[in-house]
């Protein structure tokens, strides 16, 4: 039995009651459909609504999702509601009415970059977090700043949204955005000089509603960009938390929050820096400990809290100072970092029967390898010290 879509009536019906025509087992519960519905189910880039049927008994069952299936809304559901019942459903309307803001608002965007800079959207999802967008071409950051403030007026004229079902002989005299090469039983969303686009899905009555529009990343993506926005009170959510992060590391930095972006660069050059000046102090420290190593020794294991460029020089200069190996390990949290050089052999075989007896990992050349393993210091030594002939 087809389902009677009352969304497509008001999109901001939250309550109303049905009929329950049908219910099904299935393997992750129930599916229920009723003779009337205010439910959208999952279509055109926005996933199908949650919400509760209440039926006889008074009982609540969540609504998890909505789908449809030919002509019929099938709400899945938890427990079974016998057909022929009367039930009152009720949208969780928060959820609804911010999808409804951020695809209201993607068409506004949409139309924007299809009008200005002759893109076509051409994947949009919408999901419980952000929105994304799909351009068929580049654009700058620049340009997405012009539209994001170019839809955010559109906002401020709280313009009508308009829905419309055209005649099919009427199709081709018009011009809208669709996906699809569509013939008949076509619903146009129209928002006033900004967007006129096929669309299945519920909007908001007005642009004002909409609220904020913000853009929050940009990417290459398939010859074209993908774009990340907010809108409606999730862009207010997102906006206030970075307002507050924003807040924190300007009293970190002891600057204006307009003055962070400098004040970081600065201190990231200064951190650079001091790394620079840590790293040679560490190689000089590792050339004056290797000073004090033997010169001819067959192996040699050695423990230093040094970086791996300091490590590394350590291990050289043993080899080079006339020592056959050298095995340096290095604390590293619960593991060891190592770094082991050979003068005159192939470490690869050692090192792979080492990372198998102290549960590590780590490669490299004949001469030189490194890595970490997780067993602590005394079964590094008591696996080094059954080594008597390498």
């Amino acid at each position: 039995m087809p389902t009677e879509r009352i969304y497509y009536e008001d999109s901001h019906i939250k309550t109303f009651r049905a009929v329950v025509t049908a219910c099904e087992a299935r393997k992750e519960g129930f599916r229920i459909a009723l003779d009337r519905t205010a439910f959208f189910p999952e279509g055109g880039g926005q996933f199908g609504d949650r919400g509760t049927l209440t039926g006889p008994d008074g009982a609540a069952v969540p609504v998890t999702d909505t789908q449809e299936e030919g002509d019929t809304v099938w709400h899945h559901t938890s427990a079974p509601i016998p057909v022929g019942s009367g039930v009152e459903g009720a949208l969780d309307w928060p959820l609804r009415f911010a999808r409804m803001q951020c695809h209201t608002g993607e068409h506004i965007a949409s139309g924007l970059f299809h009008s200005r800079y002759g893109l076509d959207n051409v994947g949009f999802h919408l999901g419980d977090q952000e929105v994304t967008i799909d351009l068929s071409g580049p654009v700058d950051w620049e340009q997405v700043q012009d539209v994001e403030r170019r839809a955010n007026a559109a906002v401020a004229e709280d313009l009508p949204v308009e829905i419309s079902w055209p005649a099919p002989e009427e199709l081709p005299h018009l011009e809208y955005r669709s996906k699809l090469d569509l013939t008949e039983h076509v619903r146009l969303v129209t928002i006033p000089g900004y967007d006129v686009c096929a669309c299945c899905a519920p909007h908001a009555a007005r642009t004002g509603e909409v609220g904020l529009i913000h853009f929050l990343s940009m990417q290459n993506w398939k010859g074209g960009v993908r774009l990340r926005m907010l809108c409606g009170s999730r862009a207010v959510e997102d906006l206030m938390a970075k307002q507050t992060s924003v807040t924190a590391v300007s009293n970190l930095f002891s600057v204006k929050p307009e003055d962070i972006a400098a004040a970081a660069r600065r201190t990231a050059g200064e951190l650079e820096e001091a790394k620079a000046a840590l790293a040679r102090m560490g190689k000089r420290l590792a050339k004056a400990k290797a000073e004090a190593l033997p010169t001819d020794a067959e192996k040699l294991v050695l423990f230093e809290e040094l970086d791996n460029d300091a490590l590394r020089a350590l291990v050289n200069a043993a080899v080079e100072r006339g020592n056959g190996l050298c095995a340096a390990f290095a604390p590293e949290g619960e593991r060891f970092r190592y770094i082991i050089a050979a003068r005159d052999r192939d470490l690869r075989p050692l090192v792979k029967e080492m990372n198998g007896a102290l549960a590590g990992r780590g490669g490299g050349s004949a001469q030189m390898v490194q890595g970490s393993v997780t067993a602590g210091r005394s079964a590094i030594e008591d696996w080094w010290a059954t080594m008597d002939k390498l």
